[in-house]
């Protein structure tokens, strides 16, 4: 039976509240950290405000907002994996070990400005930069084990203190290296080449640490532009890159995704609009598969769009339609319900929704 009442992708429908996303001090640039990515969600917010109704639609822009979300949260738990976090310590650890092999080579130079406390106020960062790391990542793994309910709760209080701690070393070392930078870079300028002549290894060690943080600041800035192009322009080729690298248990299952509504779309001619009494612009209809009689709904040609790709439903395309009525191409929907269970436009949980359903 047919509805009437056009069906509308962006429409509200019952949701679960949007879970605040906890704001983290910005990581340290260069050899104490791989720098944090400035915020996606707040590119995607800024595409909102300037971008024209023409380009991108609004639902389509809180897809990408959702997108960025997720990458955002996935953001940290990339950044304290094992690999990641021995390739930070060991290049933590280099950069302290030839820090000290050239200040020990270097015991004769006489530089006119204070570059060895420099050098060993870097080495310091260092040095603090991998204790708060590993601290977090024993902290993340105790975590991932699984303790005990009860021993979780007994060790509640002492376990956010430290969390608290470690994360106020952080941010303090991120601030100060940023004005630790200000101050070599500072010295350095003010020896000027008098400093290559009377103290060369312990200038040259310098200019390479301000050289290696600047090059790690320009790399993270650059990666974010990219990132955040990829998530406006090109969202399809980042959930494919997430549903490669997601883990299994992290979104919905097959049966979850198979137990959803599937349609297929056909456009309407002139003479179908005739038929059907419609003068309005429409885009076309949707069929339910497999019901008898035909369960239909009436699409509204703004809304015969997946807000994923940006495509327009062409004729005979499979859809899937979410408990929350938003629809999108199936291929789409389907990569992103492995990585994420909740529908990209209003936050809707199909597990939970399911779960909900058997339970009644």
């Amino acid at each position: 039976m047919a509805s009437n009442s056009p069906r509308r992708s962006g429409d509200s429908s019952p949701s679960s509240p949007l879970l605040p996303y906890p704001t983290s001090p910005t990581a340290r640039a260069g050899p104490n950290g791989p720098g944090r990515l400035p915020s996606l969600r707040g590119a995607a917010r800024f595409l909102r405000r300037t971008g024209s109704r023409r380009l991108m639609r609004e639902p389509s822009v809180a897809v990408r907002e959702s997108a960025a979300e997720h990458l955002e949260e996935r953001q940290t738990d990339w950044a304290y994996s094992k690999p990641v976090v021995v390739l930070d310590v060991l290049w933590n650890l280099a950069f302290v070990a030839v820090a000290a092999a050239v200040l020990a080579a270097s015991l004769g130079e006489s530089p006119a400005v204070p570059l060895r406390f420099w050098i060993a106020g870097y080495v310091l960062q260092c040095l603090l930069h991998v204790f708060c790391v590993v601290v977090e990542y024993r902290r993340r793994r105790r975590d991932a084990r699984g303790a005990g309910a009860g021993a979780q709760q007994d060790d509640a209080g002492d376990g956010d203190d430290k969390i608290s701690i470690v994360k106020h070393l952080e941010s303090g070392n991120t601030m100060f290296s940023f004005i630790w930078w200000i101050i070599g870079f500072y010295w350095v300028s003010a020896g000027g080449l008098a400093l290559s002549e009377d103290a060369p290894q312990l200038y040259w060690l310098s200019i390479v640490f301000l050289a290696f943080d600047v090059f790690f600041v320009v790399f993270c800035v650059a990666l974010a532009c990219v990132i955040g192009i990829a998530v406006c322009c090109c969202l399809p080729c980042i959930i494919a890159i997430l549903y490669a690298v997601a883990d299994q248990q992290e979104g919905a299952s097959e049966d979850d995704i198979n137990s959803l509504s599937k349609y297929k779309f056909r456009t309407m001619g002139d003479a179908d609009k005739l038929v059907a009494g419609i003068a309005a612009p429409v885009g076309g209809v949707m069929t339910e598969c497999g019901t008898n009689p035909p369960v239909e709904h009436i699409l509204s040609a703004e809304d015969a769009e997946c807000c994923i790709c940006l495509c327009p439903y062409e004729d005979g395309v499979e859809l899937r339609e979410l408990p929350c009525n938003h629809h999108f191409h199936c291929t789409c929907i389907e990569k992103w319900l492995h990585i994420n269970a909740t529908c990209p436009l209003c936050k809707f949980n199909i597990i939970k929704s399911n779960l909900g359903s058997e339970e009644v």
